[in-house]
């Protein structure tokens, strides 16, 4: 006779769970507000104030400040958004296109020099989208309220 026993789950072993749990959130909000901070102020804000290096890199583009400034505009606007809990799954998805747009860029017109910070920045983007990916749900909801 062969006698199966289930765990039994008590709330001293549901605790290590729940610490996971708050910590995996804690990480996650770390991480969120560090892209945000480097879109806003590292990447963007170059761009914004015109430094001389940024308008060097448009320049030998040929794109101009006009779209050095929209760049800029998006890239804060990505940063600031990835805080806004509505906002928080739908902005990784932008900046991350934004990435793929950079990385073309990247290769295009620089021979492929920093090219792997665009791919690199993709990864944590997508693991926020993924995240986050139930407040997609509740921007369609609030925009078809609105609707």
């Amino acid at each position: 006779m062969s006698e199966t026993t289930a765990p039994v789950t008590t709330a001293a072993s549901a605790v290590p769970a729940a610490g996971r749990a708050r910590a995996a959130r804690i990480a996650l909000r770390t991480l969120t507000v560090l892209l945000a901070l480097f879109y806003g102020v590292a990447s963007a804000l170059p761009k914004l104030i015109a430094h001389p290096s940024a308008v060097e890199a448009f320049d030998i583009m040929g794109w101009g400040s006009a779209a050095m400034y929209i760049i800029g505009v998006l890239e804060l606007a990505g940063g600031i958004a990835l805080l806004v809990p509505v906002l928080s799954g739908v902005a990784p998805l932008a900046l991350s296109a934004l990435m793929a747009g950079a990385f073309v860029v990247q290769m295009s017109y620089f021979d492929g020099e920093n090219a792997a910070t665009p791919l690199i920045l993709i990864v944590p983007l997508a693991l926020l989208a993924w995240t986050r990916r139930r407040s997609n749900a509740d921007l369609v909801r609030l925009v078809k309220r609105r609707a």
